[in-house]
Order: C-alpha cells, then structure tokens, then sequence
C-alpha cells in the first residue's frame, strides 16, 4: 500500500474545496463526536491556516463513494530527540463503525513514521489520548496497537469540562503492530 492510499480509503491534506463537504460531516455527525469533541462545522479554514511544523491535518476519504469518511489531526509534533506527535481524531456517519476510520489511521501512522525522504513525518513516537469512557476510540487505538501507558487526570478542557484521558503510545519499531 502507499502512503496515501488504502483499500477502500486515502488520505490527503485539507483543501477549501472541502469546506462544505466538512461542515456537512460535521453536522450530520454532532451526536456521533460531540460527547468527546468540539462540534465545529464551520472550523476548517481555521485548521487549514493552522497547519504547519506543528499539527498536520489529513482527511480520510472513501474511494467508491468520495464522501469524508474522518479527519484526523496529527498534533503537537516536536522534533529533535523526541520526534513524537499526539494524534486526535473524529469519525463521520456514515462510515463510522465501517473499519473504514481504522484503515485511514492506519495510513496517517504510516506518513508519521516514514522518514521525510519518503514524504512522511519522520517520526518515532505517537500517542492517543483518549477520555476513558470512549470504548470505541480504546478499541480503536488497541486495534491499530498501539499500548496503554497510563492516565492523565483533567487533561483538557472540553465540553466546559476538565476531562480525564487514558494515554496509549506506540513507536516506530513497534509499528506494524496492529492487529487485523
């Protein structure tokens, strides 16, 4: 597989041109994200003028269909001896409980830890942060293997809120590491 393409979904970098397509998904989602997520349908061109040394965003799109399957924002990456990153992300419906989310993932932990000659991130580690009773994000950082390293009370602010997060990491020797 490349770096930017699956079986049935790639990634790639947010464009305007997926302003609508975005809010859309974010709208029709609200319920979906909005327990663990800021519902921000409008928020894309804030991102895109985000982006930079430190959070890469990519779009998950389904090839059959090209509707937005997720976004996931690879975030709070730092260089030099640490090389690691933070990944968060939101799942659209309808693909939401597809495998779809998975798979996409799959390809952005591929761009982070390629090397920057490949076109990847060049990094060595990432985490998930994820509050602890969001069982479908749990399973989905266990799927992609990625290890449980503890818990971080009142992590962020959220939803008015000071949430807890149970942390999972994994690195670049690790990884292929997830489980089909």
């Amino acid at each position: 597989m490349s770096h930017d393409g699956g079986v049935r979904v790639m990634i790639r970098a947010p464009r305007a041109e997926d302003e609508v397509v975005y809010a859309e998904a974010v709208r029709r989602s609200a319920d979906h994200i909005g327990r663990w997520n800021p519902v921000e349908p409008d928020g894309l061109p804030d991102l895109m003028k985000r982006q930079g040394s430190g959070l890469r965003t990519y779009l998950i799109i389904d090839r059959d269909t090209g509707g937005l399957v997720g976004k996931v924002n690879v975030a709070n990456i730092v260089m030099g001896r640490f090389c690691n990153a933070t990944l968060g992300y939101d799942a659209y419906l309808p693909f939401a409980g597809t495998g779809r989310m998975t798979e996409g993932l799959r390809l952005v932990v591929d761009r982070c830890f390629a090397p920057d000659s490949a076109g990847g991130l060049g990094l060595h580690r990432l985490e998930i942060n994820v509050q602890p009773e969001n069982e479908r994000s749990i399973a989905m950082a266990r799927r992609l293997g990625f290890r449980h390293e503890g818990f971080t009370p009142r992590m962020l602010f959220l939803q008015g809120d000071w949430r807890d997060h149970e942390r999972y990491a994994l690195t670049a020797e690790e990884w292929p590491g997830a489980v089909a």
